[in-house]
């Protein structure tokens, strides 16, 4: 099962609106994909929220998009910022990438956000959505999954095993 960000937005706002405010801090993000061997690639990416959704946008021809062409799953990691504390905790969204081609939907990207031409679009479909935190010695994951409950899962910091909240 696949989502556009609203739907995961609708479900769980609270949590969506923290997941994109920790991404919002930063300009450049890590992207993952698959090469066409299996391998993963790690490449730099600016991800841009709007219209209720997640886009990815890229240069035709860079490696990213033609990994995302062949195999659309990714995984996009926050930037972590520019200073050891993780503020807002590590946040990741992973799925799958649907490259648009509606030529109304690219013009309003361009008016929306003046993306450097030219450029391939893609949208998000998020399959999983993760914060990993901290709270005093405990480490604080929060998962997120279509179809489920959001998850909270507390591991203390003596190396118990985590436990569901």
């Amino acid at each position: 099962m696949t989502r556009s960000w609203e739907d995961f937005r609708t479900d769980q706002p609270a949590f969506a609106d923290t997941v994109r405010e920790r991404f919002e801090r930063y300009r450049h993000h890590v992207l993952a994909t698959l090469r066409e061997d299996g391998s993963p690639r790690v490449t730099g990416l600016e991800a841009t929220f709007g219209r209720g959704e997640l886009w990815l946008g890229m240069m035709p021809g860079s490696r990213k998009a033609l990994d995302l062409r062949r195999d659309p799953r990714f995984a996009l990691q926050a930037n972590p910022g520019p200073d050891d504390s993780m503020s807002g905790g590590d946040v990741r969204i992973s799925g799958r990438a649907v490259e648009v081609t509606d030529p109304d939907v690219l013009a309003r990207f361009v008016q929306d956000v003046s993306p450097p031409e030219p450029f391939l679009l893609f949208r998000a479909e998020p399959q999983e959505v993760l914060r990993t935190r901290t709270d005093g010695d405990d480490l604080v994951l929060q998962v997120w999954r279509p179809g489920h409950r959001l998850r909270t899962l507390r591991r203390g910091g003596d190396e118990r095993p985590p436990r569901e909240m």
